[in-house]
């Protein structure tokens, strides 16, 4: 099949093969572009080629540059000092002449060009500096991966070891040498003192003997020395140029890593809205200019890789929210006062619309779009607590109110009360561990980080029988203590610290602490700690939630134990997702009850029958067989209409963050940017967010000061201490950690908050 040529092309020109002309879209900068950004004395070649696009607009004019093995290609010769179209690396391409002036290079399928010269000499030219190129390449890549070999050698733990050792002896060696020629030395001068004092020449034989001695042990020594060092300096080059390359291999490869991490989220980013234009636009749209309403879904830009709407650099970091949302942006005017204004008078407003009846929905999430990479690309080696990170990312509620979200089944724990079973009653304090993972499943934002000092209550004693208590402890490392009481007869406590550690794809989050029930009748005294957390497709794709480990639940009372198992995902398992299994042995290890249900759905209860053999493994291995002994411990309520609108909400999660009067002036609710970001003000939210946190630097370098003056003075500082927990050790656990002392809701009833600190 032939197409029409481009202008000044041949008269013919052949199709290509389906697929291959996107073979470099939305690519990152790369070294070629660097080099041909720093001028075109660093290429190796540079011109205009015309490069097959699309069957649309066929040949389109594009500017090559090829450097240091790397072919890159733009718009124009002015485009290459900000953006690079694509890029193939020589040393993997295959280099193929198809006629007179055209000619492909592929690295086998992933990125295929296809080229076309203005004449058969300019083809020529570039096919003889392509085939050199890639001869470099091979060879640079094959030095790169003796390198890489040596890289990982010499990090090997053994041999650098033994290198360690090697060195270490040598600079023994060189210390012992040292050692003797000092004292060598030392006799050489005392003889030769000595033969000057001399005056009888009978004498003077002798003593010319030993200084000839003296000096020939001075001489070997020194060279002993000297050979030390020469061996000790032979090592420590060649170890050194080792080590140089290896260097250089781990910075290439952080760079290689660097621009494929940014040509990702540029991909995802095209593919997102070529996603959008496939569909919204009605299928006999295609040669329209597309969609008013979203002009980033043109047929152009989902037929050509090179659209200018498409480009993922150009990307808005806020697109204007609907006014049919229901939330309208505000101005440019952001300043904290007005801010604050208007805030306490909503707040006021709202708390007595609170005040007869609880919320059951908020404000809808507004349609924000965000430049993911404009983020990342600034966080690259530093530490992932430490990036200040956009409400963007977040939920409307606070770290606090998602630990209070735990009691969200708190019936479990009453039910657990009125047991008079220890084995049944932990199988409810097991079903009550579970449920607590049941809001996350498709909560992805991140909570907000409390502030030092910030405390969130939750008074649910009329309608539930029980009330809650968290605050902030510590800032560095983070932890938060949660203190619930509940009139049917139990008292939950945790004091929890968050650890993450970013790998790439994914993002682990581990609790660390220890969490207490205690039923007040029985004096059953239960403990246990949570599971870690997975945040998957951090970087490109949808993100999802998964809850892997294992907890053991002890009741310190009895001994008796429930081991749980939360089963990661697996794309080649058949067992049913987010399973959760679990059995519940009495102190002897005898199995009574088996666990089995999802953390995101249900959990149920067979009770074991006794088998023959140890510890009932007859009964265990057939639970099916007594389906009759099955009992529903729990089931994860609905969720409201249109969560998906409002954050996932739970009703209660929807309840947490409503304005309540009597409160804290340290409450979470009072949050002014958490508040903001609410009602969809997120611009506001993340000026008032960024005073927050700096208000809180200055607080602790505050401290820091006085503590440092009242080292110098001799004088006696007190640390920070949280307002309504104390840190005390543990009699069960044997562990530090903060405890209620008491106070708050007697401080609430007479409306006494003079001790809270100003943090809002």
């Amino acid at each position: 099949m032939a197409l029409p040529a481009a202008p000044g092309a041949a008269p013919t020109l052949p199709s290509p093969a389906a697929g291959g002309g996107g073979g470099g879209q939305g690519a990152a900068p790369g070294p070629a572009a660097a080099a041909a950004t720093a001028g075109s004395g660093g290429a190796a070649r540079e011109g205009w080629l015309f490069k097959w696009t699309n069957y649309i607009k066929g040949y389109q004019r594009r500017w090559f540059v090829l450097s240091n093995g790397l072919l890159s290609y733009y718009r124009s010769k002015a485009e290459m000092r900000h953006t690079c179209r694509g890029t193939i690396n020589l040393a993997t391409a295959n280099i193929t002449v198809e006629d007179s002036c055209n000619f492909i290079i592929s690295n086998g399928g992933a990125q295929t060009y296809h080229l076309k010269a203005s004449s058969e000499v300019e083809r020529q030219r570039w096919v003889t500096a392509l085939e050199l190129a890639k001869a470099k390449a091979v060879k640079m890549l094959e030095e790169s991966d003796d390198s890489g070999d040596e890289s990982v050698s010499q990090t090997d733990k053994t041999e650098l070891q033994s290198t360690l050792r090697t060195l270490s002896s040598k600079v023994e060696d060189l210390s012992t040498c040292n050692d003797l020629i000092a004292k060598h030395g030392t006799a050489l001068q005392r003889s030769l003192s000595e033969l000057e004092s001399l005056r009888l020449p009978a004498d003077s034989t002798e003593k010319i003997k030993q200084v000839n001695e003296r000096a020939t042990l001075f001489r070997i020594t020194s060279n002993a020395m000297i050979n030390a060092c020469r061996d000790f300096l032979l090592l420590a080059q060649t170890h050194s140029k080792k080590w140089q390359k290896s260097l250089q291999h781990e910075r290439d490869q952080r760079i290689r890593l660097e621009e494929t991490l940014e040509q990702l989220a540029k991909q995802h980013n095209h593919l997102e809205r070529a996603f959008r234009g496939a569909t919204v636009l009605p299928a006999g749209s295609a040669g329209s200019g597309g969609s008013a309403k979203d002009p980033c879904c043109s047929a152009k830009g989902d037929l050509s890789d090179e659209d200018d709407d498409n480009e993922f650099f150009d990307a808005p970091e806020i697109i204007t929210v609907p006014e049919s949302m229901g939330h309208k942006r505000t101005g440019s005017n952001i300043s904290g006062t007005s801010s604050d204004i208007s805030l306490d008078e909503q707040y006021k407003h709202q708390v007595e619309d609170t005040k007869k009846e609880k919320r059951t929905r908020i404000p809808y999430k507004p349609n924000y779009s965000l430049n993911l990479w404009s983020i990342m690309k600034n966080c690259i080696g530093k530490e992932l607590s430490k990036i200040p990170m956009p409400v963007n990312f977040n939920e409307p509620l606070s770290m606090l109110q998602r630990l209070t979200e735990d009691l969200e089944y708190h019936e479990l724990l009453d039910r657990a009360a009125k047991c008079e079973s220890s084995l049944e009653q932990l199988c409810y304090v097991a079903a009550f561990t579970v449920s607590s993972y049941s809001t996350t499943v498709f909560r992805t934002s991140k909570p907000f980080n409390p502030l030092l000092g910030e405390t969130f209550e939750l008074d649910r004693l009329e309608e539930n029988g029980y009330r809650s208590l968290c605050e902030q402890v510590s800032h560095h490392p983070p932890a938060a203590a949660h203190h619930a009481d509940s009139k049917h007869g139990w008292t939950l406590r945790q004091e929890i610290k968050i650890t993450s550690k970013f790998r790439g794809k994914y993002l682990s989050i581990m609790p660390l602490g220890t969490i207490h029930c205690v039923f007040h009748a029985s004096g059953n005294h239960y403990t246990w700690k949570k599971v870690t957390t997975t945040v998957h497709n951090i970087i490109v794709g949808k993100l999802w939630i998964d809850q892997s480990g294992e907890i053991e639940i002890v009741n310190h009372k009895t001994g008796d134990k429930c081991n749980l198992k939360f089963v990661p995902y697996s794309y080649f398992s058949r067992d049913v997702a987010r399973k959760v299994t679990g059995e519940v042995m009495d102190p002897a290890g005898k199995v009574h009850f088996l666990l089995l249900g999802t953390w995101d759905e249900k959990m149920d209860c067979y009770k074991v029958a006794a088998g023959s053999g140890d510890n009932g493994a007859e009964g265990r291995q057939r639970p099916h067989e007594a389906e009759e002994s099955r009992v529903p411990l729990w089931k994860r309520n609905q969720l409201p209409k249109y969560a998906e609108n409002m954050y996932y909400f739970s009703e209660l999660a929807l309840t947490l963050n409503a304005p309540e009067s009597g409160t804290a002036p340290t409450d979470s609710r009072r949050r002014p940017d958490q508040r903001l970001m609410e009602n969809g003000r997120w611009d506001e939210a993340n000026a008032e967010k960024q005073r927050l946190e700096e208000k809180q630097r200055l607080a602790r370098k505050r401290r820091e000061a006085e503590a440092a003056r009242a080292t110098e003075d001799g004088t006696p500082y007190d640390p920070y201490k949280p307002l309504w927990f104390e840190r005390k050790k543990d009699p069960v656990t044997q562990e530090l950690a903060h405890v209620y002392r008491g106070g708050y809701w007697e401080s609430k009833e007479k409306q006494d908050w003079s001790g809270c600190p100003d943090i809002f």
